[in-house]
């Protein structure tokens, strides 16, 4: 195809997404890739003297085409692949990492930087500051970055160092390609009503549906979560449970073309290697020292007190739970696997959800299925909506006419309140905000914000939320389960931590803070989903328009920290897996996946073989998460406190949104997040904040605290 006829090459506001051809991809890249390399090599060659405009920020802005273009190419990856568009992908990233790499091992423009630097010190020496906060933070962060792509190195390592980049860039591209195969080749075909023993009939209509939808008689279940996570907690069958275990729990670790586990050695081999060539005993002290917690120390420590905090109120949930299945059944469940069931547990992990469930009924009176008809995610969405409009001003505009690349995806302009003119009123725009909400082939597990474009100076942002929740059916909306609003939430709070950017610099904006920082924003949106005050506003019954009834939300807040132990120690295991694989020094005595995790994990349940999940561990096999899986329970510390200050102040207080707002949403990554912190809160962290909240939690709940 001429470059001249390609629509990505054209200028354009609004992506087009309706209009891009997958051959489109690769020409596009290939020419503003070339123009990238072109506009570096200025800043190399550059004659005049470096300075901060004609090389930091001239650096900030030589990709900038690039970035669009490849943003697009990436995303769409991810929510509407296909296998051509996965084959262009797998082509072109290399070469992406590739000019990366070149870039930010370039002595001449490292030498251009050390000048730049080196000269802001003369000047500070001299009580004059010649850059704002912003500016020497980009001047940080970009010397630093530099320093951490191998800038040092020399000859033989140096070209060592970005083979293994590259490398690692294909990798991970083929480890999420396998997960999402793996999962997409296997599905639960039952031609038996009585299959269906346990089974709302919500659930039952969409796996029909799903099965009409694929030209065959009776339901289909699949592993994409609106499937998988019902069966698995409502399904009486347990034989039927278990085999959807195990085909969810094999994802990627099948044995066949797509088995991850060659490729996760390869990865944690490389990391490995790439950390100790730039002086670092594992990856993850490569990794945390750009972090705040910032060592490995650090981070052992603050995982050993939180895992010694709620190891013994985990057990005490699955002792619960256990005790809970011996009540409704007229025996204890017979082990058919006897080979793996251990000392701890009668139950086997495909037991867990559905004996938690029941143990949830019994002890709050509250049925998950009975909520679903007041969350329809029309009125979820309006409610969010509201909840930004309230706090921030915020305003929400359906746009039908910006392009889309799935009927699925609608967009809303995003615009800050009503400003009154001479000539009446107006709305300053915001960005664009873009909502995929329902689980289809082409589209990855999962829930996540990325962005098409990000906020910088004047530019207003275009940000997308993904998530795989419950589909309507012929009959109904799309209802959603308690915990798909609470997600909605959480990305939201990431989709508004860029919306609400205000920074000079895409680099520094929105979500470009620290890995261990970044989900704060959205973790603290998650409170108000237990607000009885922010419930009222939107939580109505989707025939009859009656509200969710007080003893729904009084048994949703006493139920808010059910198992919470059990579930807090799954997030621990989860990170000390990761840990476990870039803790190593050499990546090549890494075994079986399996056997890794199951070393690393605290396990309470017996495991079952061929079950694992870190050959479907998108987070840090696949994204940027890797040897930062803990950061999850980090900030749901620095969250558990910030809420502390608008449940003070109350949880529609403007004021304090506003603080909350200007401090830390507005601010990205232009200062270092404790300072954010301190700014917000007027002090350091709380580290005892989630272990507070849970014991009050509990004290209300149960009656008295859980000791810690």
């Amino acid at each position: 195809m001429e470059t001249s006829d390609n629509i990505l090459l054209k200028e354009w506001e609004l992506p087009p997404l309706d209009r891009i051809c997958t051959d489109d991809y690769e020409p596009a890249v290939r020419a503003t890739l070339a123009e990238a390399e072109r506009n570096i090599e200025a800043i190399a060659t550059n004659p005049e003297a470096p300075t901060f405009a004609n090389t930091v920020e001239a650096l900030e802005r030589a990709s900038a085409r690039l970035d669009r273009v490849s943003a697009i190419m990436l995303n769409l990856n991810e929510c509407h692949t296909s296998e051509a568009l996965q084959d262009i992908v797998m082509r072109l990233e290399p070469e992406l990492t590739r000019f990366n790499m070149k870039v930010m091992t370039d002595r001449r423009l490292y030498e251009r930087v050390v000048e730049v630097e080196n000269g802001v010190r003369r000047a500070e020496s001299a009580t004059h500051y010649p850059l704002s906060t912003e500016q020497r933070t980009l001047l940080e962060e970009t010397l630093k970055g530099f320093r951490r792509h191998g800038v040092a190195l020399e000859g033989e390592a140096s070209e060592r160092y970005k083979k293994n980049e590259e490398e690692l860039s294909a990798l991970k591209l083929r480890f999420g390609q396998n997960a999402l195969a793996d999962l997409n080749d296997w599905t639960l075909h039952l031609t038996d009503a009585a299959d269906l023993e346990g089974l709302p009939e919500s659930v039952r209509t969409a796996a029909h549906e799903e099965a009409e939808s694929r030209g065959m008689e009776g339901w289909v279940f699949t592993l994409a979560h609106p499937s998988y996570g019902p069966f698995m907690t409502y399904s009486a069958r347990r034989d039927l449970r278990q085999r959807m275990y195990r085909a969810y729990g094999s994802i990627g670790n099948r044995g066949n073309e797509r088995d991850n586990n060659a490729t996760i050695r390869r990865i944690v081999e490389l990391r490995a290697e790439q950390a100790r060539m730039l002086g670092y005993d594992t990856y993850c002290d490569y990794v945390l020292e750009d972090r705040m917690v910032r060592s490995l120390s650090n981070l052992r420590h603050f995982m050993q007190d939180l895992k010694a905090a709620v190891l013994p109120a985990a057990k005490e949930d699955l002792l619960a739970v256990e005790n809970g299945e011996r009540r409704t059944e007229s025996e204890e469940i017979e082990i058919q696997d006897s080979e793996i069931r251990n000392q701890h547990s009668s139950l086997m992990p495909w037991d867990f959800a559905y004996y938690a469930e029941r143990l949830k009924r019994e002890r709050y009176d509250l049925d998950e299925e009975a909520l679903r008809p007041y969350f329809p995610l029309e009125a979820v969405r309006a409610g969010i909506f509201g909840l930004y409009n309230r706090l921030y001003g915020l305003c929400f505009e359906e746009a039908p006419e910006v392009p889309v690349y799935h009927p699925d995806v609608r967009v809303y302009r995003v615009s800050q309140g009503e400003r009154r003119t001479g000539n009446g009123e107006r709305r300053m725009e915001m960005g664009l905000l873009y909502l995929d909400m329902h689980p289809r082939a082409s589209k990855r597990s999962g829930a996540w914000m990325t962005e098409f474009r990000g906020q910088h100076g004047p530019v207003r942002p275009q940000i997308q939320v993904v998530c795989n929740f419950s589909k309507p059916t012929a009959d109904t909306p799309a209802l959603l389960r308690f915990s798909e609003v609470e997600t909605f939430m959480h990305e939201m709070g990431h989709a508004m931590h860029g919306m609400l950017s205000e920074v000079q610099y895409e680099s520094l904006g929105g979500t470009n803070v620290k890995r261990d920082f970044v989900e704060m924003p959205s973790q603290v949106m998650e409170n108000w989903c237990y607000e009885p005050e922010f419930l009222a506003t939107f939580a109505r019954h989707w025939k009859t328009g009656e509200p969710l009834p007080t003893e729904y939300i009084e048994k949703i807040r006493a139920a808010q920290n059910h198992l919470a132990g059990w579930y807090c120690l799954r997030q621990l295991n989860l990170g000390l897996t990761d840990l476990a694989f870039h803790t190593v020094p050499d990546g090549t005595a890494v075994g079986k996946a399996e056997e890794v995790e199951a070393a690393a994990m605290e396990n309470l349940l017996p495991r079952v073989e061929g079950c694992c999940t870190a050959t479907n561990f998108s987070h840090i096999f696949g994204g940027g998460y890797a040897s930062g899986y803990y950061g999850y329970k980090w900030a749901e510390v620095l969250d558990a406190d910030i809420f502390s200050r608008f449940k003070h102040d109350g949880i529609f207080n403007t004021e304090t949104a506003a603080s909350f707002r200007r401090e830390i949403l507005s601010r990205g990554g232009t200062e270092h997040p404790a300072v954010l912190f301190r700014n917000f809160m007027g002090r350091d962290p709380d580290q005892q904040a989630l272990l507070k909240r849970m014991n009050l939690i509990y004290q209300e709940a149960l009656g008295s605290p859980r000791k810690s």
